[in-house]
């Protein structure tokens, strides 16, 4: 940190403007842009009293102007991160060490890789001022480490030259080759992928369900007062605890982001069925979550709403890409191939940063093998299967 920046810790989102906030954010990726913040903040889902103390990460000039932001929270566990440090947790306290709290550089409950270390103009010097004031600030109040995850591969490597560890992790992404529709794309899979994913839309389609895209504004109360229902009965029979609450979805409908929610809606008979939620980003539709109700599951339901409308939308688009979430190897066989996640991690105590680093370095190894199996027995035929870039962005629930 040099004699002219000064570092700031805030306890709220809204302690900084919109639009100071968000011309550090930019615009490409929406999850970190002030609008989603407060509206995950404001509605409580993220708060003391959940676990996620907010304690955002302020950098100003020598004229008191913000030029760099990071959200980041205080952590009494590790819930809603989907990079789990539960081992390392338990270890530490079986070595008579105190893992929590710890400080979490994150987007709540959101496995999206996106920009974490905020900063005007693309400035690493900044990103590196506020990779340090995060250690700084962990060291000092005696934390045990930071966590910066779903980061960026350049962050990633810019925290580790300070110091941080870097670990590898593994979603499934859909990635256009400009195709002209979805048919187009049929036409690169194997034949018998091919005729799977035929089947499995053709059975939805025969039960005669109305499904829609809605976008933005089209997205009103009263589907968010049925999709939370849906998605509440989901997590609870499946994970038992849904981090969003009915609050939050209302608070996204009014903030900025708003034009970027993207909600495929299922009827049956003209009553609500099903829904799952995206968002859309720059060249990426980003894939949350979903809800049924209850007692109402239908086959092969899943897979159309959550990846064959996805891929129908982001083809009509010209989108580059669809991020899927994290969890779920059943999306290789619907295109979504593995694509490495990144995460950088500070650890005070030196004894768990060494076992940490042995740990995350075998974790690379058996990473690396497990996504290259995966891609070679991929959906793709032979000639068309697009490679993987292994240098590029790449037991909870989803939301």
């Amino acid at each position: 940190m040099t004699d002219t920046l000064q570092a700031e810790i805030v306890g709220s989102i809204d302690s900084v403007a919109a639009a100071a906030w968000n011309v550090c954010a930019g615009s490409g990726n929406p999850f970190v842009r002030h609008g989603f913040l407060a509206a995950v903040e404001n509605s409580r889902s993220a708060a003391g009293e959940t676990g996620w103390l907010p304690r955002h990460v302020v950098i100003k000039d020598e004229g008191g102007e913000i030029v760099a932001v990071a959200p980041m929270y205080v952590k009494s566990h590790s819930y809603g991160e989907y990079v789990f440090d539960w081992g390392w947790a338990e270890a530490y306290g079986r070595a008579g060490g105190r893992y929590y709290p710890k400080l979490q550089c994150a987007v709540p409950f959101t496995p999206v890789t996106g920009p974490r270390l905020l900063a005007r103009d693309d400035d690493d010097s900044l990103r590196g001022a506020l990779g340090q004031t995060m250690a700084r600030l962990a060291a000092q109040n005696g934390m045990s480490s930071v966590h910066v995850t779903f980061c960026s591969e350049s962050e990633a490597h810019l925290l580790e030259s300070q110091g941080f560890l870097h670990r590898l992790g593994c979603q499934y992404h859909w990635e256009n080759r400009d195709y002209d529709d979805f048919d187009d794309f049929l036409g690169q899979l194997a034949s018998r992928k091919r005729k799977q994913v035929k089947k499995e839309r053709q059975a939805v389609a025969a039960q005669g369900l109305s499904i829609a895209t809605l976008v933005g504004a089209d997205v009103k109360a009263r589907h968010w007062d049925h999709f939370h229902r849906f998605y509440e009965s989901v997590v609870d029979r499946k994970w038992g605890s849904a981090y969003l609450n009915r609050d939050f979805f209302d608070l996204l409908s009014a903030s900025e982001v708003a034009d970027d929610v993207v909600l495929v809606w299922v009827e049956q008979d003209g009553e609500p069925l099903a829904a799952a939620f995206n968002m859309l980003g720059g060249d990426t539709l980003y894939g949350r979550t979903w809800g049924v109700r209850p007692g109402a599951e239908t086959p092969f339901l899943h897979f159309e709403a959550c990846y064959y409308r996805a891929i129908d939308f982001a083809i009509a688009h010209r989108l580059s890409r669809v991020e899927a979430g994290a969890q779920g190897e059943h999306k290789v066989a619907r295109g979504y191939l593995p694509r490495p996640t990144h995460s950088a991690h500070w650890i005070k105590d030196t004894g768990l940063r060494q076992a940490v680093a042995k740990f995350l370095a075998h974790e690379r190894s058996l990473l690396a093998e497990d996504m290259a199996e995966q891609e070679a027995s991929g959906p793709f035929s032979q000639k068309a299967s697009p490679p993987c870039n292994r240098a590029s962005e790449g037991p909870e629930s989803p939301y």
